[in-house]
């Protein structure tokens, strides 16, 4: 009998080291170099994993790069609603990279270390503000169901304006794709930041 999908998923988590890996940066021909020049370097030196290995392919790094860095750093959305949004679609999808990259980002926007514990327990868990429950339940739809349902439709627009309820789909659905990349990639996590093991806490 084959393997569900379920397990083949949780199997390949397992894996042993990344599937693709990082340029070094004394490997950088000029076109990955100039690419790069404009990453965000951790501590000012290290250019992340996620953009050393997405750079194997240079004409969709060029392009992916000014819509996620919108969403980031110039998106409508608060960051507090924009990094729940990230970390429950990182918890979703059991993506360790963005999970643990998205904690800082988070805590710099004002999220508490109880509030990121809180975020695996999803919408209905005590604490959250009506219209943080509807981010998380978005979050959740959005994954399962590939749409939002009426009622969580209706709790975003009390709050958040036209383009804002695009963002917040957007958003999703960009993390969505990162994670794909990141977990099928097996993208390690870079020095200095802390995934998540335990994701049914």
């Amino acid at each position: 009998m084959g393997r569900t999908h379920e397990a083949a998923g949780r199997d390949d988590r397992t894996q042993a080291g990344p599937r693709l890996t990082p340029i070094p940066e004394d490997r950088w021909d000029p076109r990955t170099r100039e690419l790069l020049s404009t990453a965000v370097r951790d501590g000012g030196r290290r250019v992340p994993n996620i953009f050393t290995t997405l750079v194997r392919h240079p004409e969709l790094y060029e392009r992916f790069m000014p819509f996620a860095g919108l969403l980031l750093r110039r998106g409508r959305l608060s960051g507090r609603a924009r990094e729940l949004l990230i970390l429950r679609t990182a918890y979703n999808t059991r993506a360790e990279y963005e999970w643990g990259r998205h904690v800082p980002l988070a805590k710099a926007e004002g999220l508490t270390d109880a509030e990121i514990e809180r975020i695996p327990q999803g919408a209905d868990a005590p604490g959250w503000s009506a219209a943080e429950a509807a981010l998380l339940r978005a979050a959740d739809e959005l994954h399962h169901d590939a749409r939002l349902s009426d009622a969580t439709w209706e709790a975003l627009s009390a709050v958040h304006d036209d383009a804002e309820l695009i963002e917040i789909v957007m958003v999703v659905g960009q993390y969505h794709m990162v994670a794909f990349f990141l977990n099928s990639a097996g993208v390690e996590l870079d020095p200095g930041f802390a995934g998540r093991k335990d994701w049914d806490r």
